[in-house]
């Protein structure tokens, strides 16, 4: 009863999602004040400090409800639930792995200097996004997740959408690196964040090829 209500009403099923992730994220945020594992290997020091990586790091924002309503409105519906299901498992995933053992992290600069836009951006991330709560990357995971989307939907095989495939790769991977450049994670964030989407994108796939997903039709 409750999938057949969510699929016909996707729109609800994105809004309560967003309002239950963010509620148990700022919650873990307030709550949890020292991690008990500070992520950190030797390839993270070899990572130089990058402030114009904010560029890419800020589009994962937009980029996900971008992707959720093109599919929405443009492509079958299978091909919104197909992206859903993956996505909100990992999110829901992540905070779970953050609960059991709390991850933080010791890479940010002390300072970021200049009073330029891209100074004052990173600055601004620092003073609202803490440290901790970092392994796995949300942020990796979101980009492959959705990267794999582009792939996998027959709609970026028209000749009008079929750009969209190489802008996926080129801005998942500039988000991925971005997430390093900014020392807002390590590469073992990364790492555990794209096994994650790689993960669940074939368990997923596998679940629709014996149909054990349900059938949602656009309605």
């Amino acid at each position: 009863m409750k999938r057949s209500w969510f699929s016909r009403h996707p729109l609800c099923f994105m809004a309560l999602y967003l309002i239950l992730y963010l509620s148990a994220f700022n919650f873990l945020n307030t709550q949890i004040h020292m991690p008990h594992i500070l992520v950190h290997c030797r390839l993270d020091d070899l990572i130089p400090f990058c402030k114009y990586a904010v560029i890419p790091y800020f589009a994962w924002f937009p980029w996900i409800p971008f992707t959720l309503f093109f599919l929405l409105w443009k492509a079958p519906r299978e091909d919104f639930w197909r992206l859903c299901m993956p996505l909100f498992s990992g999110m829901t995933i992540a905070l779970a792995c953050y609960v059991i053992l709390p991850t933080g992290l010791n890479l940010r600069p002390c300072y970021v200097p200049g009073t330029d836009i891209f100074a004052r951006a990173v600055r601004f991330l620092y003073r609202t996004d803490t440290p901790i709560n970092v392994c796995p990357s949300i942020h990796v995971f979101n980009s492959v997740t959705l990267m794999l989307a582009y792939h996998r939907c027959r709609i970026f095989e028209q000749p009008r959408f079929r750009w969209m495939r190489p802008a996926a790769d080129v801005l998942c991977i500039s988000i991925v690196c971005s997430t390093m450049l900014l020392k807002q994670h390590s590469c073992i964030d990364a790492a555990l964040g794209a096994l994650l989407a790689l993960a669940l994108d074939t368990a997923f796939s596998r679940m629709m090829d014996t149909n054990d997903l349900p059938q949602m039709r656009r309605i």
